[in-house]
């Protein structure tokens, strides 16, 4: 018995389930995508739970890559619904199993319910104590990395996008070989940890970063101790956020996910014979 799928299978069985994302109800677009958006803004709150008395990098970055993944983790196991994996729904589109007018239906309605997902953790966490610990370092640190984000160049942000998101739908397809429910986290995993461990940008990810520290920033308190320790927050503005950060890692990170979409079709589905022949 064979313990895993090929890749060949794997490009099969997303081009069916890529159509399914595609054409599933507006109303379960909203549910799942608000879920997948809370899933990986609670993966963002515990890296930065975490790691917010740290100083060193490479600690930083490691203990991040280590804990965020099982954000991925636990949206695929559940059948959420992300903006960035959903870009593999290209599979389907070359397949012709879906059309273009589908599927940006489904990338507009999932990424707003992300969005929305995520400032419900954002607002939790900021506006509701989560932030006091360490006498409200936790939110200075929230708003320093939140601030560093809005201030990566544009096109710094969309290459940092692409390779992000490269990675995270070869964790979803790697994911789909596995048969059971531990393959499925561990090949997911991985490839997340290597774009957290590089720094590179993903757009969801980011709703909750930013969002969370600009709403870490709003907070009077917090605010003043930023400027006590002489923390830089001029970066940290809404038009920031949406035009230096989001805008860009969005482009990157669905040219990210479609390049492993067109590989996987012209690979093993382009020249696929029809059933029977």
């Amino acid at each position: 018995m064979e313990l895993s799928f090929s890749p060949a299978d794997i490009a099969k069985r997303y081009s069916d389930i890529g159509a399914g994302k595609a054409m599933r109800p507006t109303s379960q677009l909203i549910v799942l995508g608000i879920l997948a958006g809370i899933l990986i803004a609670l993966g963002g709150a515990s890296t930065n739970t975490a790691v917010y008395g740290i100083t060193d990098p490479w600690t930083i970055k490691t203990i991040c890559g280590l804990l965020f993944p099982f954000g991925l983790g636990m949206v695929v196991i559940m059948g959420a619904e992300l903006f960035t994996g959903n870009c593999l729904i290209g599979i389907s589109l070359l397949d012709k199993k879906c059309t273009l007018a589908q599927m940006l239906r489904s990338w507009v309605i999932v990424y707003l319910a992300n969005f929305a997902g995520s400032l419900i953790v954002a607002g939790g966490c900021a506006w509701f104590g989560q932030m006091d610990l360490g006498g409200g370092q936790l939110a200075v640190y929230t708003m320093k990395v939140a601030a560093s984000k809005c201030a990566i160049p544009f096109q710094n942000a969309l290459v940092l996008g692409f390779f992000c998101n490269l990675l995270v739908c070869l964790g979803v397809l790697m994911a789909l070989s596995a048969k059971d429910s531990a393959g499925k986290i561990i090949c997911a995993y991985l490839p997340v940890a290597f774009f957290v461990m590089c720094g590179f940008e993903h757009c969801v990810a980011n709703m909750y970063y930013i969002s969370a520290g600009l709403m870490a920033k709003s907070v009077p308190a917090y605010a003043q101790l930023a400027a006590e320790m002489g923390i830089d927050l001029t970066a940290l503005t809404l038009p920031n956020f949406l035009i230096n950060n989001l805008i860009p890692v969005t482009i990157g990170n669905i040219l990210g996910g479609l390049a492993p979409a067109w590989v996987m079709w012209f690979i093993h589905l382009k020249d696929r014979k029809p059933a029977g022949v």
